[in-house]
């Protein structure tokens, strides 16, 4: 049965958030009401390149807009967990990029005021929604996989010649990217991490962020499951080509990512003769898993010169399912996914996994909030 009610969305953030407006535009249960950047010259420029009318350069001039039924954040990191915590408390339903906060207390509140006020919140993670995501999920879920032994999952990033607020980063607290896939892939929380540091920084980024280790890698430990993963990550003076992968290896098959971005992965399949085990794979679109209306935004990137699609292929085709997942979460009244105790989990993985990296690979676990809806 077809719903035709439509949420009204106010996108906050206009470097990366531009590109969610057209989506939003296309979607049949959305109203792209309105827009807001700090800087008013960019700001009217998008505007008037969208046909937008309501433009705000004051974050609080939408939170007291009462026709605003939702905020999407695009904030640089620093400004997600409180931008979220206002919106909340401001009455409004948010989804907010990764991650959620860079402080377990800001996640809490967070997760706390979803609980008081039946509001919606949903961290906008791009792996979990994209179509290599998807195509591993529909394996493991059909039952090809077989049972899953283990994952591991990888996130380098050289971030020189990024905004400068990365160089006050810590890897593991940017960690969303590869936690999500290997929780999300068995719809698993962390109960405990271990996580080393390896490798220095230079001084100056070890300054700036009060971190001097350039490689953070670290153990996840699944609740309930006799299931663990691996994951690791680095923002500088780490020499490696950009990418974003996970690595699944079931009792069936396995599927492995590519070492080199455009090439092909590899799926494995147990039981053949050896030369005969690996398979260079085409990973299908899942665009059919949308509405009609914004399928075409799985291929078709509005903003092709922004730093994350230049380095990341532009997120696996995953700002549609996104959008739809969230818009779809308010029209019909369910927790969207990740709902706010997963986005903590995921968030708070990174930020345990450093406090361990600092205390020598202590295991810490993580908070209870997390765990438990």
């Amino acid at each position: 049965m077809t719903n035709d009610k439509k949420v009204n969305v106010a996108i906050i953030g206009l470097g990366f958030g531009a590109e969610f407006i057209p989506i939003y535009q296309k979607h049949p249960n959305a109203n792209m009401y309105g827009i807001c950047r700090r800087n008013e010259d960019e700001l009217n420029k998008i505007g008037e390149a969208f046909g937008i009318e309501n433009r705000f350069n004051d974050y609080n001039d939408v939170l007291n807009d009462p026709a605003v039924d939702f905020v999407h954040i695009n904030s640089p990191i620093p400004d997600h967990g409180w931008m979220s915590i206002d919106a909340l408390k401001a009455g409004k339903n948010v989804m907010c990029t990764v991650p959620m906060a860079t402080t377990i207390v800001e996640c809490e509140e967070i997760v706390n005021l979803v609980k008081e006020t039946g509001l919606k919140y949903m961290m906008a993670e791009t792996v979990v929604y994209s179509r290599e995501f998807l195509y591993i999920k529909d394996l493991y879920d059909r039952g090809e996989l077989g049972k899953i032994q283990f994952m591991k999952a990888s996130h380098p990033q050289d971030m020189e010649g990024w905004p400068e607020y990365w160089e006050r980063m810590i890897p593991m607290h940017y960690a969303t990217h590869v936690v999500s896939p290997v929780l999300g892939m068995v719809n698993g929380h962390a109960e405990y991490v271990s996580c080393f540091g390896s490798g220095t920084v230079n001084d100056r980024i070890a300054e700036k962020s009060d971190n001097s280790f350039a490689v953070e890698s670290c153990h996840i430990k699944i609740k309930d499951s006799d299931i663990s993963a691996q994951i690791w990550r680095f923002l500088y003076d780490t020499a490696r080509q950009y990418r974003e992968s996970i690595d699944v290896y079931g009792s069936k098959k396995s599927f492995e990512w590519t070492l080199v971005e455009g090439e092909k992965h590899v799926l494995h399949t147990a039981k053949k003769p050896e030369h005969e085990i690996p398979e260079l794979v085409d990973v299908p679109d899942f665009a059919h898993l949308l509405p009609e209306e914004i399928r075409l935004f799985t291929s078709d990137i509005q903003d092709a010169d922004h730093l994350s699609f230049i380095q990341g292929a532009g997120h696996g085709g995953s700002h549609p399912h996104l959008a739809n997942e969230f818009v779809n979460a308010l029209v019909e009244d369910r927790d969207p996914w990740p709902n706010a105790v997963t986005s903590a989990n995921w968030t708070c993985v990174g930020i345990c996994a450093h406090d361990s990296a600092v205390q020598g690979g202590k295991i810490i676990n993580l908070p209870e909030f997390t765990i438990s809806d």
